[in-house]
């Protein structure tokens, strides 16, 4: 009985981890489509999707998986080693939850409404990054190729993650993707949201799995 308590205690962990990481996705598609909801401007990758969806057709969601997935394999070619399971569950399960959830949003008439739903949005978009990093599944397809630039470079990934951002967003206007007051809110809100969120969620993760160690070591000894 007490070495079967045991083993169940060990195997908890991973399906944990993988329980909030998924959580900290739908979260964070949430608060993504949110943010395209409201139609005030979208964040830098979103409208570069949108402008992709204007342009020729299919839906945002599928325009993430598919940008997703160009980002995975210029990581994997920059870096010379796969991506762990976390960058691919992350490209596909976004575009599939930010589709449902643009389905079941609608764009409101009245403008309080709307900028209400915008910054919601922000806070909710930062607070479900912080979730799904916190478990350490791996890096999404984005943060896969930040990555590989820095290394490569060997700038900081505060730059190349600039660089990045400023590019995506050039193209995405030029493609008609939405540019407005909520891009500008967005740049400068998600990054110290995200910033709180994955600390305070990164020492809620550390403290449970040390507990559950704490606990499992205890019953070892005991049997």
């Amino acid at each position: 009985m007490t070495l079967a308590y045991t083993r169940n205690k060990h195997q908890e962990t991973p399906w944990f981890r993988w329980g909030v990481f998924l959580f900290g996705i739908i979260v964070m598609s949430f608060g993504i489509a949110l943010m395209i909801s409201a139609d005030l401007g979208s964040a830098p990758w979103d409208v570069l999707h949108i402008g992709l969806t204007n342009q020729f057709g299919l839906t945002i969601g599928s325009w993430t998986i598919i940008m997703g997935f160009i980002l995975l394999v210029l990581a994997t070619i920059m870096t010379k080693e796969w991506p762990r399971l976390g960058a691919y569950l992350n490209m596909i399960f976004v575009g599939v939850f930010v589709d449902i959830f643009l389905i079941l949003l609608a764009t409101p008439e009245l403008l309080v409404v709307k900028i209400c739903m915008l910054v919601f949005g922000i806070f909710i978009m930062g607070f479900g990054i912080g979730i799904y990093i916190s478990p350490k599944c791996g890096a999404g397809p984005r943060d896969s190729v930040m990555l590989a630039f820095s290394q490569k470079t060997g700038a900081s990934v505060a730059r190349v993650r600039i660089f990045m951002e400023v590019l995506v967003l050039i193209a995405g206007w030029g493609l008609g993707g939405p540019v407005f007051v909520g891009t500008i809110l967005f740049s400068i809100l998600i990054g110290h949201v995200t910033g709180f969120s994955l600390n305070y969620c990164q020492k809620w993760m550390d403290t449970r799995i040390e507990r559950k160690m704490e606990r499992r070591i205890h019953v070892e000894n005991i049997n």
